[in-house]
């Protein structure tokens, strides 16, 4: 099984510059490599159809409505699952995990939480991209659990999603997600709607 990781929506913790409401994480999952393998050779299809070179990636920020759609009709075809947590970050205010490095810890424990149930055997591989205290937070973390849960969890590693179609389908599904959740875009459910039938879970945190 492979597992791709990235994240979305935050530039900071709430009440900082530039901060967002929530921080959402997403896992894509393929249980076969052969799936993943054809699905990656599609996204390089697309890119040349799309934007004349495979060295540009997909950002779902930097995408366009038609290329996002565009995107996710072809990738639907091919066998993967997801489940994203997003996480309302008012609920850390006045809280010890209002700090960094707890904060982020947190989030990687809810991610395999909720991601447990699905895993078995699994290479997760996080998009190296990214502020660098998330990706250290959530590698250490899993691999702390790797002891533990060795059933669930077989190797970590970081990979940069430039190299890295399927981290950069995690992008693209993170910030599907993360559109969902904003009141002020009209195609807030538009790209849940092409992927609904690869999403398993998508959870709030807290829970109402």
């Amino acid at each position: 099984m492979l597992v791709f990781v990235d994240e979305s929506g935050d530039q900071g913790l709430l009440g900082r510059f530039g901060s967002s409401s929530l921080f959402v994480i997403s896992a894509v999952m393929f249980v076969d490599g052969a799936d993943a393998f054809a699905c990656s050779a599609a996204i390089s299809q697309l890119q040349c159809n799309l934007l004349g070179t495979t060295d540009v990636e997909f950002k779902f920020n930097k995408s366009s409505r038609t290329m996002r759609c565009e995107f996710f009709k072809v990738v639907s075809e091919f066998d993967f699952l997801h489940v994203s947590i997003a996480i309302n970050k008012q609920a850390f205010v006045s809280s010890e995990l209002q700090m960094d490095a707890p904060f982020y810890r947190y989030a990687c424990k809810l991610l395999l939480d909720v991601a447990r149930p699905y895993l078995n055997n699994a290479t997760v591989i996080i998009d190296g991209n990214g502020r660098r205290r998330f990706t250290r937070e959530i590698q250490n973390y899993l691999r702390t659990k790797m002891n533990s849960e060795a059933k669930v969890i077989k190797r970590v590693s970081m990979e940069s999603s430039h190299s890295n179609n399927l981290l950069q389908l995690a992008d693209m599904v993170c910030g599907a997600v993360a559109r969902s959740f904003r009141a002020d875009k009209e195609d807030r459910f538009l790209y849940r709607r092409l992927l609904f039938r690869k999403e398993l879970e998508v959870v709030v945190w807290p829970k109402k």
